[in-house]
């Protein structure tokens, strides 16, 4: 991706890439993670992620926040 589309990702995607780099899993797999999850709240799901997955807060909040929101449409 070059310099110019990653600065133009906003909201919760423009942590991705960095989730990735750090957590070694691409994205997906942790929308998959949290799709079938039994938890179904938002802070619910970002603790969950931190606590069990060991994400930073940042992170857990961009993901859970992406995938709840595809749920919606």
């Amino acid at each position: 991706m070059s310099a110019t589309a990653a600065a133009a990702v906003k909201g919760p995607a423009s942590y991705f890439p960095s989730i990735e780099k750090k957590y070694g899993r691409p994205i997906e797999e942790w929308k998959d993670l949290i799709r079938t999850s039994p938890l179904t709240r938002h802070m619910e799901l970002v603790a969950w992620l931190k606590a069990d997955h060991g994400l930073g807060h940042g992170h857990a909040n961009a993901l859970v926040a992406h995938t709840l929101a595809e749920r919606a449409v």
